[in-house]
C-alpha cells in the first residue's frame, strides 16, 4: 500500500505540471511513481532533468541492464517492474537477459563488464578496486563512460530510494521476487 498520495491531474503543482505532462504524453499514461514524485517540484524536476540527460549515456540495452542490476541490489520492486517492462519492450532484451541483468551480468561481453561494474559500485558504495576499474576499461569503456555508469547507478538509486520509501502502487506487470531468481 502506497505511503504517499498519487496526485490527480488537478492536484499537480504548477511547477511539476509541464514535466509530468511531457512524461504522460511520451509514455501514454502517468505512472504512479511520477504522479507521487511530482508533489515536490524541486525533487521531481531535478530527477527528470537527470533522467533526460542520462538517456544519452551508453546504449539502451546497457542502461536498462544497469537499471535492473541496481534495482535488484536496492530491492526496489517498483523499479524492477518498470525496468523489466522497458528492457523487454524498448531495449529488446529477452526474459533470460533480464534475469541475467538482475543478477549483475549480461550476455554481451562489453555490456557484461558495465553491468558488473555498476553492481560493484552500488554494492561497495563506490569503493571499487583498481581491478574493478581496470576490467571495465579493458572491456572498452573510457573514463567518461565509467563516469556515466556511476551517474546511472546514482540516478537509479535515487528512484529506488524514492519508491522504497513511498511504495507507490505498481502499474507495470509484476516480476518474479528477487529471492526467486
Amino acid at each position: 500500500m502506497s505511503r504517499t498520495i498519487t496526485l490527480k491531474p488537478e492536484q499537480v503543482p504548477a511547477e511539476s505540471k509541464p514535466t509530468l505532462d511531457a512524461f504522460t504524453k511520451n509514455i501514454g499514461f502517468t505512472p504512479n511513481m511520477m504522479a507521487s514524485f511530482a508533489q515536490s517540484p524541486i525533487a521531481f524536476n531535478s530527477w527528470a532533468t537527470l533522467l533526460g540527460s542520462m538517456s544519452k549515456a551508453l546504449d539502451v540495452k546497457t542502461r536498462d541492464s544497469i537499471g535492473l542490476a541496481v534495482s535488484e541490489v536496492n530491492g526496489c520492486n517498483y523499479c524492477l517492474t518498470v525496468h523489466s517492462f522497458t528492457a523487454k519492450h524498448m531495449a529488446q532484451l529477452s526474459a533470460d537477459e533480464i534475469i541475467l541483468a538482475r543478477k549483475g551480468h549480461a550476455s554481451d561481453a562489453k555490456r557484461d563488464a558495465a553491468v558488473q561494474f555498476a553492481r560493484k559500485v552500488i554494492e561497495t558504495r563506490g569503493q571499487v578496486t583498481d581491478d574493478d576499474l581496470k576490467a571495465v576499461r579493458e572491456a572498452g569503456y573510457t573514463d567518461a563512460n565509467v563516469m556515466e555508469i556511476v551517474a546511472l547507478v546514482a540516478m537509479y538509486s535515487l528512484t529506488n530510494f524514492f519508491n522504497n520509501v513511498f511504495d507507490p502502487e505498481k502499474d507495470f506487470p509484476a516480476v518474479t521476487p528477487a529471492g526467486a531468481i
